[in-house]
């Protein structure tokens, strides 16, 4: 490369370069820049006062029919043949600018750029930009216009009762949909840009006295850490500011659910909005957030609980019930009914496995299965079950590869999985399977309580941003556990949960309601 090609290039370098007066330098600058990108338009105009401009997009980001409208017939208006002293007063008597600015140019969000890079972040964002010849400033000019899709019921978290709103890919309409449900101007919301090719919003939410301000500072801290050349989902940030990255275990909570959210951050939890997913993230996390659900809030307190406890009921099922089930067959025969140990023998004769084997294959497959049937298309996914559960299934009991009892215990764990509202705790739960069934096959039920000890000594060293991890179990406190393995009456549920909130964390003064006096019939005017 030459000396006069290396000056060349430096000159029109965007991040060392401010605008300069003459137009055509600066129109040749962003062109540079750009390399002649197809869809980024430019624009030239001649504005009322003779003076030449240009207005610089992105086609496809911006309301080209509002530019039209509002922004280019404003600034082109022919006043046929008028002098300059039949021009509109505004013009005679303040700067041109000045009138552009605040009579001309019709539009919600306007700012000014002086340099070259923050002009550029602006077209290649979806925003319109103004340049004026003989004027250093780049006026940009808020017209974004995302392609976006339209809100629907959420596809991950489905319910029976409630909201059928979820969050969509455009981060200015999830925030629209928290300001709905959280009509507060103690809501705020931060804007952050992350990523240095991608520079993709990200939106830190929380509630101002309700989320502590040493955990929003935390959460500023790492997001501002983050360099990374593009961050095109919420998991990329998850990943980068995860307390243990090594843990099975989520410790950072997700949801598409507005109305989750929106009680998350009345709890006094801090919300993570990243542009270009419908996934928000949740700090601090709290382990048994993972097993409750929308719905609920939603119901009556009774029908809550028992549904959280056959929830709980299905989580102990899906981690243990293979090494549970090995552990038994294998080393203590003598815990079952005689007459149960004597139909397990008989199916498993003619089985040529042991029982860890045999359980390990048919965990493996029905994780395959269930991985098919979620990559495959939905014409084929109904095609995929019918097959993997009657056809493999039943085959393999009759080709005498497993046993009927070790199919059903299997089939059960797969299906308990999918009580756990929240996708990233059931995978866990799944993965740790595994270990404990080598436990389980080594030294049998004391192999599986101590890989259980493991766990919950595991579970009880994580944090979540500060917050141990197993609150209000462990450490624990009273007053929360109301909200935990069960849920007691909203109007019993005062106190925000205190490892989270600040303040006193106070959210009710309601009591239990009290029925009036039945009125009496006989009272009254009697004919």
């Amino acid at each position: 490369m030459t000396a006069s090609s290396q000056q060349s290039n430096q000159s029109f370098n965007p991040l060392a370069t401010v605008l300069d007066r003459q137009l055509d330098a600066n129109l040749l600058a962003i062109r540079t820049a750009t390399g002649g990108s197809s869809d980024i338009v430019f624009r030239d105009l001649v504005l009322v006062n003779h003076r030449k401009a240009a207005i610089i997009y992105t086609e496809g980001l911006v309301d080209t029919q509002q530019l039209q409208q509002f922004i280019i017939e404003s600034l082109t208006f022919d006043y046929g043949e008028q002098t300059t002293e039949q021009l509109p007063e505004a013009l005679e008597e303040r700067p041109f600018i000045e009138v552009l600015l605040q009579s001309v140019l019709r539009a919600g969000s306007i700012m000014q750029h002086s340099r070259l890079d923050e002009t550029l972040k602006a077209v290649v964002s979806g925003i319109a930009v103004l340049l004026i010849d003989q004027y250093d400033r780049a006026i940009a000019i808020d017209l974004k216009r995302y392609p976006d899709r339209a809100i629907s019921a959420s596809e991950t978290e489905t319910v029976v009762r409630g909201p059928r709103d979820s969050f969509t890919e455009n981060v200015r309409t999830n925030t629209a949909l928290i300001r709905r449900r959280i009509k507060h101007p103690d809501l705020r919301i931060e804007t952050l840009s992350i990523g240095r090719m991608t520079q993709t919003n990200v939106q830190i939410v929380y509630l101002n006295g309700v989320a502590r301000e040493s955990v929003v500072e935390e959460v500023r801290s790492r997001l501002n850490r983050i360099d990374v050349d593009a961050v095109l989902e919420s998991g990329y940030i998850e990943e980068m500011i995860e307390d243990s990255a090594f843990s099975p275990f989520p410790t950072i909570y997700h949801s598409e659910r507005p109305d989750v959210i929106s009680a998350e951050l009345l709890e006094g939890k801090i919300a993570i909005m990243v542009d270009g997913t419908p996934f928000v993230l949740v700090v601090p996390a709290l382990f048994v957030s993972f097993f409750h659900s929308a719905e609920d809030y939603y119901q009556r307190a009774d029908v809550s609980s028992l549904i959280r406890v056959l929830r709980f009921i299905g989580v102990f099922f899906t981690l243990l019930g293979p090494s549970f089930y090995i552990a038994l067959t294998s080393f203590h025969q003598e815990m079952l009914p005689t007459q149960l140990i004597v139909s397990l023998v008989a199916q498993r004769e003619g089985i040529p496995f042991p029982a860890f084997v045999e359980a390990l294959l048919m965990e493996i497959t029905f994780d395959i299965l269930r991985e098919a049937s979620v990559r495959m298309p939905r014409t084929f996914g109904s095609t995929v079950s019918f097959v993997g559960t009657l056809v493999i299934g039943q085959s393999a009991v009759e080709a005498g590869i497993v046993s009927p009892a070790m199919l059903i215990v299997v089939a059960a764990t797969a299906i308990s999985s999918f009580v756990i509202p929240e996708t990233s705790m059931s995978v866990a739960l799944r993965l740790l399977r595994f270990p404990l069934m080598i436990l389980s096959a080594t030294f049998g039920l004391f192999g599986m309580m101590a890989g259980i000890i493991i766990l919950v000594l595991h579970l009880c060293s994580l944090r979540s941003f500060g917050v141990p991890y197993m609150s209000p179990l462990a450490p624990l406190i009273k007053e929360d556990v109301s909200d935990t393995l069960f849920r007691l009456p909203m109007w019993a549920n005062r106190y925000r949960p205190r490892q989270i909130a600040a303040g006193d964390g106070k959210r009710s003064n309601s009591s239990m309601p009290k029925p009036n006096a039945t009125p009496n019939p006989n009272n009254g005017n009697s004919s």
